[in-house]
């Protein structure tokens, strides 16, 4: 099945939408505004040293100085040390004004982003992250992922990785899950880029003046080439011609044989407007998915779990009831498969299909849900139907759902979905009332409250409010403040 990848940039943001049959299976969507430090290479150049915290400021062209402790200082040790003869890396033996000196520039990289008031966090020990590999510059030893489990797997990529680094070279790599069943190829593309991207970035170090950034994580565009783009893509298309041709540029320096598929969108519509994709987006907001046959799932997303309820809404075709909630049930696997990648949820994932009598029947969903789950590129684990007839699965949290991304909790409703109703905001006021009553002596009570309690209170709470005000020996007054929700409201002694 081909596969196609379409890339909307604006200078705010970009998009990138996976395409299967011309119908969207992911979103990723990174903004300029969020970008986050972590990653990122500079030329520091060191401001300040306090010995006392063991820790220095260095200034790497951001408004705050950032911060080294000496505990992410890596010192290297030559092979020609006594230890053996191996090279190694390790945790500085001696304080940290003996390492570093103010005005000294030094190499860091950004290990968390800056907050508040705090500047970025520091390291000197240097990591690349590449498609199958991460590149440890100053180390030497190779690691593996403890995601790849198999022991032959981990030996056949070990011993393929070490005949890829030329002798007497030094660099050790990590092995990352993505290269579970890599080729010598794939290993060999990714060796070459991280090398060359450290030969430059030492080049640069040396003819630069401190502070200067020498490397920054790769731009989602640029990522989309290294990681989404398979043999199965057909095309990559991006509507904008300035990061077309730094893309080109890109792909003709790191991933060559990617180049002839990037072309650059020029048609009158929207990019996304014309393969559908922002109408896509819209529905991956919403609770509610309609299937083709007229059923629908309803997904919720919560703190602890998501949870997917199938429906089979209208539809009653089929020969009889067990036919129409099996091949309701079919069409909801492979919609649930793909929702999860759209909408990017991760962690515990509950589904509750319609129940089902026939094992049979039940054996073949659970078949289909993991046939369809098959071409998510996060890792997955499905549990078959528990006591309760419901599918337990997990979903890798690799980045924030699109929810996340898009919207933020309801201010009126504080996330919760829900309102009070205007009459138990009526009868909340009146306890208030009776409470103030008991303690103030004013002249009158003033409530004000939105529109729909205010009404609630002239037509049918009127009663209430005449018995309240004739309990308490005082006038209360209304009066509606537009501003307020339907759950504000502020009582008024005058």
């Amino acid at each position: 099945m081909s596969e196609e990848i379409l890339i909307n940039v604006t200078p705010q943001e970009t998009r990138v939408a996976v395409m299967l049959q011309g119908v969207a299976q992911e979103i990723h969507i990174e903004r300029s505004a969020s970008r986050g430090l972590v990653g990122n290479i500079y030329l520091g150049k060191v401001a300040r040293v306090l010995p006392g915290m063991q820790s220095a400021f260095i200034d790497i062209g951001l408004d705050r100085a950032a911060f080294l402790h000496v505990a992410d200082i890596w010192e290297v040790r030559h092979a020609h040390h006594s230890n053996g003869g191996a090279a190694a890396n390790a945790k500085p033996t001696k304080p940290i004004e003996h390492i570093l000196r103010e005005g000294q520039s030094v190499v860091v990289q950004v290990i968390k982003d800056p907050i508040g008031t705090k500047g970025a966090r520091l390291s000197t020990q240097i990591s690349i992250a590449g498609r199958m590999l991460v590149y440890l510059p100053q180390e030497t030893h190779i690691g593996i992922s403890q995601r790849i489990e198999s022991e032959a797997e981990r030996e056949l990529l070990r011993s393929k990785l070490q005949q890829l680094i030329p002798e007497g070279e030094t660099g050790g790599f990590i092995i990352r899950t993505m290269a579970e069943a890599a080729s010598e190829a794939d290993l060999g593309t990714d060796v070459n880029y991280l090398r060359k991207l450290w030969r430059d970035l030492i080049e640069q170090s040396q003819r630069l003046q401190a502070p200067v950034a020498l490397y920054q994580d790769l731009s989602l565009a640029q990522r989309v080439l290294r990681d989404l783009v398979t043999d199965e893509t057909a095309g990559i298309q991006i509507d904008s011609r300035e990061n077309f041709s730094k893309i080109t540029q890109f792909a003709r320096d790191y991933t060559p044989n990617v180049v002839e598929r990037v072309t650059l969108y020029t048609g009158e519509r929207p990019l996304f407007d014309m393969y559908g994709v922002e109408a896509e987006i819209e529905k991956a907001l919403g609770r509610r998915v309609d299937l083709k046959s007229g059923g629908y799932l309803i997904i919720d997303q919560t703190e602890a779990l998501t949870t997917i309820d199938v429906n089979t809404g209208g539809f009653v075709g089929g020969r009889n009831f067990d036919d129409t909630i099996f091949k309701t049930n079919l069409e909801a696997a492979q919609s649930i498969a793909r929702q999860l990648r759209l909408r990017n949820l991760g962690g515990i994932i509950i589904l509750d299909f319609i129940d089902m009598e026939n094992a049979e029947h039940k054996e073949s969903v659970l078949g289909e849900l993991n046939k369809a789950l098959a071409h998510d590129r996060t890792k997955i684990g499905v549990n078959g139907f528990t006591g309760l007839g419901l599918v337990e699965l997990t979903r890798k949290r690799t980045r924030e759902s699109l929810a996340h991304v898009l919207c933020e909790a309801c201010p009126v409703c504080a996330g919760r979905g829900e309102l009070k109703t205007a009459r138990t905001i009526c009868y909340e006021i009146l306890r208030e009332v009776t409470r103030e009553a008991r303690q103030f002596n004013p002249r009158e009570f003033r409530i004000l409250a939105s529109q729909a309690v205010i009404d609630m209170f002239l037509e049918e709470e009127s009663q209430s409010l005449a018995m309240l005000s004739d309990f308490i020996t005082k006038p209360v007054s209304l009066a509606v403040e537009t501003a307020y929700s339907q759950e504000q409201y502020d009582i008024i002694l005058m």
